[in-house]
Formats: C-alpha cells, structure tokens, sequence
C-alpha cells in the first residue's frame, strides 16, 4: 500500500527544504508547482487554453508564455486571476491524481504529495497524512 503524505504551507514555511529532505532519502514528490509550469508549456493542455483566453500578447518571441506579462495581467484583475485558476487548477489536479496512481500501481511505500493550497484545493482527501 503506498502512503500519501500531502505536504503544505505557505510561502517560506519550508516546502522546499522539506522537499529537499525527502528526495535525498528517494521518496518521490508530486510538486504542484512544478505540474503548473509543464502544463503551460508549449503543446502541452493548458497552454492552447490560457494564450486563447489572454491573446498572443502574453507569448515571449519563441511563443513561451511568459510568465512575468501574464502574472501582471491576472494580480491585478481578479475576474482574470479566476479564469486562469479555471483553466489551470482542473488539469494540475488531473495531473497529481495521474501521478498518484502510478505510484500506487508501483506500489512506492511513500509518496509526497506538494500542494501548498492543499486544504483550499480539497487534496487533504486523497492523503493519508499532512504535514505542513
């Protein structure tokens, strides 16, 4: 059986210190953040999404979404904040419970689960246990 362990808290509370601790013993880590970066990135599923909704204009010259242009847009508007979250937060959640069952199919005795909004997101149903 494998053991889910969701890690959270906020900005600077130590995730990834934490993180850091848990891969140097082997024990994998679902990293939200990082699920969020590879689902923007070009020809992945939100990516296609987020440029149709917020235009071209968000693109760097090598058609990236950059980050910076579309943060700016998004922390300033809460209607917009909303609809990327939209966008975002379906296939990041699709993604880590993806991730979840092939550890569990591997049957990895423990699993660390990186989700700093995991109570907000409802993740702490899927974990065995939190730490934050």
């Amino acid at each position: 059986m494998t053991y889910f362990l969701g890690l959270t808290g906020g900005i600077a509370s130590g995730k990834s210190t934490a993180d850091e601790f848990f891969e140097k013993q082997n024990i994998p880590i679902i990293d939200s953040d990082l699920i969020a970066h590879q689902i923007m990135e070009v020809g992945q599923k939100g990516y296609q999404a987020i440029v149709n909704y917020f235009g071209s204009n968000i693109l760097n010259d090598d058609q990236t979404i950059n980050r910076h242009k579309l943060g700016g847009i998004v922390f300033n508007d809460k209607t917009k904040l909303k609809k990327l979250n939209e966008i975002t937060h379906p296939l990041v959640h699709q993604e880590i419970k993806q991730q979840m069952e092939r550890y569990r199919l591997n049957q990895e005795k423990l699993v660390v689960v990186d989700v700093p909004l995991l109570f907000e997101s409802g993740f702490e149903s899927l974990c065995d246990g939190v730490v934050v």
